[in-house]
C-alpha cells in the first residue's frame, strides 16, 4: 500500500477514534446500551485500521500521527457537542500538539 493510501487509512482511524470518545462520552460509565455499543464497535474499526496502517508507516509514527490528531478531533467534538470551550493554555497545548504531529510526519525518519 502506498503512503497516501496509508495516511487516508490513517484519517479513518481518527474519525473512527474521535466517535468512539464522543459515544464514550455520552454512554455515561457504560450506562447506556446503544452509546455503549456504538464506543465498542468504532474502537474495533479503529483499530483494525490502525493495524492496516502500521502494515505501511512505523508504529512509532503512525500512533503518534493518531493519538495528536484524535486529540484534536476530540477537543473539536467537545467544544461543537458538549460545549466545552477550551481556556488559553488548552488552546496553546492542542497547539504543540498540532506542531509535533507535523515535525514528526514531515522531518521525522521512518526508517
Amino acid at each position: 500500500m502506498s503512503n497516501i493510501i496509508a495516511y487516508i487509512v490513517l484519517i479513518f482511524a481518527v474519525i473512527l477514534g474521535t466517535a468512539a470518545n464522543g459515544f464514550a462520552k455520552s454512554a455515561n460509565g457504560f450506562t447506556l446500551l446503544m452509546p455503549s455499543l456504538l464506543t465498542a464497535i468504532t474502537i474495533v474499526g479503529c483499530m483494525f485500521t490502525l493495524s492496516i496502517v502500521m502494515k505501511t508507516i512505523p508504529v512509532g509514527i503512525t500512533y503518534a500521527s493518531f493519538a495528536g490528531l484524535c486529540i484534536i478531533a476530540t477537543s473539536l467534538v467537545g467544544i461543537y457537542k458538549f460545549n466545552q470551550i477550551p481556556d488559553l493554555y488548552t488552546i496553546i497545548g492542542l497547539g504543540l500538539i498540532i506542531s509535533g504531529v507535523l515535525i514528526v510526519n514531515l522531518l521525522g525518519k521512518t526508517g
